[in-house]
This record gives structure tokens, sequence and C-alpha cells, in this order.
């Protein structure tokens, strides 16, 4: 008998969204995934930073989307007097808050942790910063890159002869909102057997230090001698590991010691492993150079990058083609996966997005994308979690404590 899938795993859950751009919004959108009703609470006609950003059309864009698809929003003007009380009503039905504005601005606003968790005890708060909510750095504007540079990466990130370099994409926001998501499922699990919630303080430094994976045990006892360092496109502790150029591209190869007599017999050189120079990944480290250039005219033999791969796989030496994103999109391992997963709007068309980035084997994965606009579930929220009746709620509009967006309309849509 084929057994029945289960409900969304936090289904029944609600959680009050304040974030916006990137890191919060990842948090959220990872609980919205499994099943929370997340309300995002949007504090103007134009809403989130990253409704203009990406492909836009008629207040709305691919960027949003992506973020923070399978919300609602609620739309309010938090000037306007009833607009606080009105998120104060709402607390005694919410279980999680999150938000990422600069440390004390919450509370400013008058949603700190210790007003909310006077009205519901069993509440969990998570705040996501850029450095954190206490400590020297903590009152700092910042983003995902000025995390890395305070953690210690971004001074590792390039070559050993030229500046630091950043990478084109939110590593930082991204881990750290995956890392939020974590800890608030498991506040949720103490709260479900205690009774109590608790306040949660994530940052964008801690997650980035937290990627240390080698370094920090072995600088805090060697400080003198130890000196991590930028080395390019290869590994700085283990050789061969890193960039090679081929035909038609590159290959990263990571070549562990108890390996590296696959990849000599994949290269037709059965002495390397009994060359002084390579007898050990100490040596190696220190003759890099030589190996690099040993294994690209190897490589330069070859047809194409494809080639390379195959004669590499028939070793069972670990590597990979440097893919371009559209050639990773488009890659049948990624799609047969649905890592690329598929989404459709009414405004913005088709396109794809990044999927979940962990498959669980009794998960009814979410396939009705949607991306409300500004207030567009006001009415809805209203009615099921405050009870609020029609002419309550057309007071609230009259009054400009609500906001909405007006109907879209059908201008062509515009990179941003």
């Amino acid at each position: 008998m084929e057994q029945q899938q289960q409900a969304l795993m936090l289904k029944g859950y609600r959680v009050l969204d304040f974030t916006h751009f990137v890191a919060g919004p990842t948090c959220t959108r990872i609980m919205a995934e499994l099943g929370a009703d997340v309300i995002k609470v949007e504090r103007s006609l134009e809403g989130d930073h990253v409704r203009t950003m990406g492909i836009v059309k008629d207040g709305t864009s691919t960027y949003y989307f992506q973020h923070s698809h399978s919300k609602r929003s609620l739309a309010l003007d938090l000037h306007k007097p009833g607009a606080r009380q009105l998120i104060l009503d709402l607390i005694p039905k919410i279980d999680v808050v999150v938000e990422n504005f600069a440390p004390g601005v919450i509370a400013d606003m008058g949603f700190g942790y210790d007003v909310l968790s006077k009205i519901n005890p069993k509440i969990v708060m998570c705040s996501v910063s850029a450095t954190g909510q206490t400590g020297p750095l903590s009152k700092r504007p910042g983003y995902d890159f000025i995390g890395a540079s305070f953690a210690g990466v971004t001074e590792l990130l390039g070559e050993a002869d030229r500046p630091p370099i950043i990478p084109t994409m939110a590593i930082g926001d991204v881990s750290t909102g995956v890392a939020a998501a974590m800890a608030v499922g498991f506040a949720l699990l103490n709260a479900s057997r205690t009774g109590k919630g608790q306040y949660l303080d994530a940052s964008l430094l801690d997650t980035y230090f937290h990627m240390h994976e080698l370094c920090v045990p072995v600088l805090s006892q060697r400080r003198e001698t130890f000196k991590p360092r930028r080395n390019g496109s290869q590994h700085p502790t283990g050789s061969p590991s890193g960039v090679y150029a081929c035909p038609g591209g590159y290959i990263m190869l990571l070549v562990q010691p108890h390996e590296f007599g696959r990849l000599a017999k994949a290269l037709g050189r059965l002495d390397l492993p009994t060359d002084p120079r390579f007898r050990s990944n100490g040596r190696r480290v220190r003759n890099n150079d030589a190996l690099k250039e040993i294994i690209e005219n190897w490589m330069a033999t070859f047809s194409s990058r494809d080639a390379v791969v195959a004669a590499l796989d028939a070793e069972r030496v670990p590597c990979a083609p440097v893919l371009s994103l559209a050639e990773a999109m488009d890659h049948p391992h990624l799609r047969e996966r649905k890592t690329v997963r598929h989404a459709s709007d009414p405004l913005l068309g088709e396109f794809d997005l990044p999927a979940f980035p962990v498959k669980f084997s009794d998960w009814p994965e979410r396939t009705d994308l949607k991306a409300s606009r500004v207030g567009e579930d006001n009415e809805a929220v209203l009615h099921e979690l405050l009870g609020l009746s029609d002419t309550a709620i057309n007071e609230l509009y009259s009054a400009k404590v609500l906001i909405k967006a007006p109907a879209p309309v059908t201008a062509s849509a515009s990179a941003s």
C-alpha cells in the first residue's frame, strides 16, 4: 500500500516577517516553503527594496519573487495612529518574528523581543544583521561583503599579488538566512517542549567566521609561523587542488593525498608518486607550480574539456568542469534533481529559480509558487487573524493605515 504523503512540515505555524533584501527573506522563505504562513510586513507602497531589482514589471521583480515567493503581503504605514497596535494585536497569533533592520530599530518601532514576549511568551524572534546585536561593531551599517571582510574571509580571496576579490553572489546573505532558519526550527522545537520562546541573534559576520574550516585553531597556536594567504586558483594547503586550464575552459581538481596515485595513473605518469618533489602532500604544495605545469601539459593533449573530464573520471579522480551559470542551469543532473526549478508569474512570465537546497523523502515540494504584490493580502490576513470586518478594514484604508499597490498595468518588463 502506497504511503500517504504527509502535510507540509510547518503547516499551522505563523511567521511575521519584517525582512528585506536577502538574508532575512531567505530565512522566512525557507519557512514558507515548508508550509508556514509567512506574513511579510511592507511599510510603503514601494515595499521591499528588491522589488526594483532584476527583471521588473508592475511593482514586482524576479529578485523579489526568488526571495519572497510563498509569503503573504501585509502593507501598512507604521507612522499612522493605530498601525502599531494592529501589529501588536497579531502577536498572540504569531509563532515567529524575523527582522533584519539595523540593531535597535525594531525595538524603536515598538516591536522588540521584550515587548512581544510579554504578549506571547512562546514566541520565537530572530534578528538578522551584519555584525550582530551586541559588541563593538554592532552599530555599524553593513551588508554581505562587510561581514566577510570583518570575518577574515575577503582577505583570503583572489590572487596573492592582487587586491582581494568579492564573489558575484550573496554567499553570506543566503548562508545566514539558512542558518537562521535552522535556528528558528530548533527554537520552535524547544518551545513545543517547554512552552517558552526565545530570542535569536544571527549575523553575517558570525556565519562567515563559521566557514573557516581549517585555519582558526592552527593560527591560534602558531600565530608567528602560520600565515593564511590568498592563493588564487590553487588551494593553499593541498596539491594538486585548484583550477587548471584545458582546451575549451577550465577544470577543478580536488585530489586528496590517498587519491594522488589515481591522478598519476590517469596522466600516464606512474613515476610521480615516487618523484622526490611529489612524494607527500607537503612536498607537492612546495612544488605546486611544477606539478601544475605537468597536469596542464597533459590536459592540453585533449580535444575538449569534456574529454579531459572523461579521462579523469575513468580513474575516479575527483574533478569537475568549471561550468558557466548557463551551463549549470542546463545540466541534466541539476534538472533531474529539480535543483533548478521552474516558476511562472502572470506579470514576469516564465523563468527559472534555485530550488530548496535539501531533498526530503516525504514532503510535497511547492509547485504553486506565487509572489504577492504590496498589500495584496491585507484583507485576508486581517479577516483570518483578527476577525476584522470589511467595514473596519475599509476604515483602515481611509485612515491610510493600510497600503495597497494598484492593479497591475501591462507595461513591458525592464531590466534594472
